[in-house]
Order: structure tokens, then C-alpha cells, then sequence
């Protein structure tokens, strides 16, 4: 924070070059003493939306993991993939669910503890399973305690960090803290997937677990809540004081639903990241190695693929994150839906025992636009929603949660009927083209909108 910073004003003047309240000028000719603060040369935003990064970056190591559990924990237990996916369904419901509340509880209570509190709560979820022996345990312990940890952990934490700490450079900043959760997939999918595979699933559980606390000092020690507690404006914009804690978390979230629920864009937002929500985290990341394993790819080379799609996430998300600042958001969402179900149709015919080129290239292309669809619904949301947009887009974030359960649940249960994984690729591919329709039809915000958004 800046020592001995005194406001003569009610109203500061205009903010020095790095975004610093301003302070008392010095007279012409008076040496500068030691206790006058230096001029950063870097903004503390950036260093604010890199512990982000790293946290997110962190807790992503429990996103790595259903995938990989539901063949162990079929031949162990003997539960059907029904059952797992049921239990994965209920994680990535609660996931999305608590987000809202998450949103409103940052503005109550602060970033750092609600976050904090989530990480512990997933490492508990997550160490619990070691000992469970039931199915309803594993519902309990991993979709529960995991999927209400995890949700807190959601990327309405990125939308409120950006909201509070960036003008400037908003669809960048949201692009690279998105792609922190492809990263995260990148660095422990492998590693969980060479654990499950040589040493059983319960060391990859604990590895999650201690992945989720190591990040939790970083957020105590380095992360702020607001620009105001070390006495700057946000990255490209104008000093503001630090607003009072917002009370009654839980009515704010409740309320602006029931605000956002009268206006069309809503639906709209919701029903594309549902088909968003289904056709990666409940299709891709839940589904593909499993569907790989039974055309008799190992288990590794699967959970690789899936590693690679995490490298070209980072890619495609940060690329999305600066086409938003330049193009019109659902013009880029309808292009990114309808490649997106390109792809899922072609998928039944390219899964084969060994990797081989056509695979690679659904790969690479099923990567750049994994999550490259949440900068411009993102910015959609603070376009139309103002200051209560990372609220709003904890709900449609709820959305393409639940339709990732749906889609977690289905598939395993399309699997025990069918044999096969192959009808729910093409229906996937089919809700794809509809999204990008429905992306189309989202229409600009009014003038007056615009202007609140921006106050």
C-alpha cells in the first residue's frame, strides 16, 4: 500500500500515469526524500491477475480427474457408468449453482477468504473419497463437498478479478485467466493419468487434494480484494473508494435472476453456454477417455490428447479474449458454436486404437475453441448487465453446468445401453449448430444500457 497517501479531496483528481491516487504535489525544486514512493513500472493488476491465474491454475487439478476415474472405479466397485456419472453430474450441477452465490458472497465477504474456504473445501471432498466404499460416498464426497468447493472456484471468480482490477485490456485479461483451467488440465492430466494408471486412483485423489492446498497461501498472502486497498485505480481507469461490503449475498443473487430472467439476451447467454457446458466439460472432458479405452486406446494416450486440447485451450482463449476487445462478441460466438459441431460429427469416425494424424487435427482444432466461447460471453453479460454482470454470469455459468451434468449423466447411461458413445457425439454436434444460431439472434444492447454498463 502506498505510506502516508492523504486525500485533500472528497473527489480525487486525475490518477497518475500507472493508475496511483494521487498525491499531494511536491514544490518546484524540493529533492525527493526516500519516503516518496517510486513509480511501479508494472501495474498491480497484472500482479493481482497472475496469483489468479496460479490459483485457478491449481484447482484445476480436480477438473483433470472424473474422466480418469470412471473405468477404475467400475472395475474396483462394480458400479455402473451410470452411477459415476450421476455422481460427476452432481459435481458439475453444484459447480455451476453455487457460482452466482460465490459472485455475491466476493462482494460480502472478499475475494481471499471465499476462495480460500473453496480450496479447502475441495481438498476435503477430494482426500474423503480415499476411504469411501459406497456409491452414495462418492456422490457425497466428490459431487458434493468437491462441486460446492469447485464452484466457488468458478470463473466468476476471473469475471469479478477482471471487473474489479481492469478497464483496459478486460477480453485479454479474461481470455489468459480462462485458459488457466486448460493449463491446470495441462499439468496434472498427465501426471494423474500416469498415477491412476501404475499406482491406482487413490493417489491421484490425494495429489488433488494437496494440489488444491498448496494454492491457498498464495491467495492469503498476494491476493487483494479491490484496487482501493493499496491505493490505486484499476488497470486503465479512474480511482474509485472501495464500496461498502454488499450484505444479504444470497437475495442479491436471487434477485438479479429474477431481473436478468425479463430481458431475452439472458435466455439466449444461458442456452448457448448449456450446449457450451454439455459439449465440453460433460462430452469431452468426462467421455473421451473412456470412448478412446473401448477402441483400444490406452488410457494414457488418451488422457494426452486431452492434455494437448489444454495446450491449444490457452491459444485459442487468450486469442478469443483479444478478437472480443476488436469484434462484435456474438458474431464470434456464433462462428466458434457452429466449428465446434463441425468437429463432434466427425469424431465417432476418427476414435482408433493408436493415434494418428486426422485424430491430431481434431485435437488442435477441438482445442483452440474449447472454452474460447466465455471472453465474448463475458463481455455480452458486461454489455447488457453493467454492475451486476459477474453475477449474471455466475448464472449463465450455472447453465452450461447443468448442461454438462445432463450431458456427464446421459452418456454414461448411453453407454451401458448402447454399447457405444457414438449417439451422443452427433446429438452434441446437432445442439452445437443450434447455439450458434441462438448466438446470432442476441442483439445489441441499447444506448442507455451501454452507458450504465460503463459508469
Amino acid at each position: 500500500m502506498l505510506g502516508g497517501m492523504a486525500q485533500t479531496t472528497e473527489t480525487p483528481p486525475a490518477d497518475t500515469p500507472d493508475g496511483r491516487a494521487p498525491r499531494s504535489p511536491r514544490a518546484p525544486g524540493t529533492p525527493r526524500t526516500p519516503s516518496t514512493p517510486r513509480t511501479p513500472r508494472i501495474h498491480r493488476a497484472w500482479f493481482v491477475a497472475a496469483v489468479t491465474f496460479v490459483t485457478i491454475i491449481g484447482a484445476a487439478a480436480f477438473a483433470s480427474l472424473p474422466g480418469l476415474l470412471i473405468e477404475p472405479l467400475h472395475r474396483e466397485f462394480d458400479w455402473s457408468r451410470g452411477t459415476i456419472g450421476f455422481a460427476v453430474s452432481v459435481n458439475l450441477a453444484l459447480y455451476g449453482l453455487t457460482a452466482p452465490f460465490a459472485a455475491a458472497l466476493m462482494d460480502r465477504f472478499g475475494i481471499r477468504r471465499i476462495v480460500a474456504v473453496a480450496l479447502s473445501v475441495i481438498a476435503l471432498g477430494s482426500v474423503l473419497t480415499v476411504w469411501m466404499t459406497a456409491a452414495w460416498q462418492l456422490v457425497l464426497f466428490w459431487g458434493v463437498l468437491v462441486g460446492l468447493g469447485s464452484g466457488s472456484m468458478a470463473l466468476a471468480f476471473a469475471a469479478t478479478v477482471t471487473n474489479r482490477w481492469f478497464v483496459a485490456r478486460r477480453g485479454l485479461v479474461t481470455g489468459i485467466l480462462t485458459a488457466a483451467g486448460a493449463s491446470g488440465q495441462l499439468v496434472f492430466l498427465p501426471l494423474l493419468s500416469w498415477l491412476v494408471e501404475h499406482h491406482g486412483w487413490r493417489p491421484a485423489a490425494v495429489t488433488v487434494a494437496l494440489a488444491a492446498l498448496a494454492v491457498v497461501p498464495f491467495v492469503w498472502l498476494l491476493l487483494r480484494d479491490h484496487p482501493a486497498d493499496v491505493g490505486l485505480a484499476p488497470y486503465g481507469g479512474e480511482y474509485a473508494e472501495k464500496p461498502a461490503p454488499v450484505t444479504g449475498a444470497a437475495r442479491r443473487a436471487v434477485t438479479v435472476l429474477f431481473k436478468a430472467a425479463r430481458t431475452g439476451p439472458f435466455w439466449l447467454l444461458a442456452g448457448t453456454f448449456a450446449i457450451c457446458g454439455a459439449s465440453t466439460n460433460g462430452l469431452v472432458k468426462t467421455h473421451f477417455v473412456p470412448a478412446a479405452h473401448d477402441h483400444g486406446m490406452p488410457v494414457t494416450a488418451a488422457a494426452g490428447l486431452l492434455a494437448v486440447i489444454g495446450v491449444f485451450d490457452v491459444v485459442g482463449t487468450i486469442a478469443s479474449g483479444w478478437f472480443t476487445d476488436r469484434f462484435e462478441a456474438r458474431r464470434l460466438l456464433a462462428v466458434y458454436y457452429a466449428l465446434r459441431g463441425v468437429s463432434l460429427l466427425f469424431l465417432p469416425m476418427l476414435l482408433a486404437p493408436s493415434v494418428h494424424p486426422p485424430m491430431l487435427f481434431f485435437i488442435v482444432f477441438y482445442g483452440l475453441d474449447w472454452v474460447a466461447t466465455v471472453p465474448p460471453t463475458i463481455a455480452l453479460c458486461r454489455e447488457h448487465y453493467g454492475e451486476d454482470s459477474a453475477i449474471v454470469f455466475g448464472w449463465v455459468l450455472a447453465s452450461h453446468q447443468v448442461g454438462a451434468a445432463v450431458i456427464a449423466f446421459a452418456g454414461g447411461v448411453a453407454r451401458d445401453v448402447f454399447g457405444s458413445y457414438d449417439l451422443v457425439w452427433y446429438a452434441s454436434g446437432a445442439l452445437c449448430a443450434a447455439a450458434a444460431l441462438m448466438a446470432l439472434v442476441i442483439r445489441r444492447p441499447r444506448t442507455e444500457t451501454v452507458s450504465l454498463a460503463g459508469a
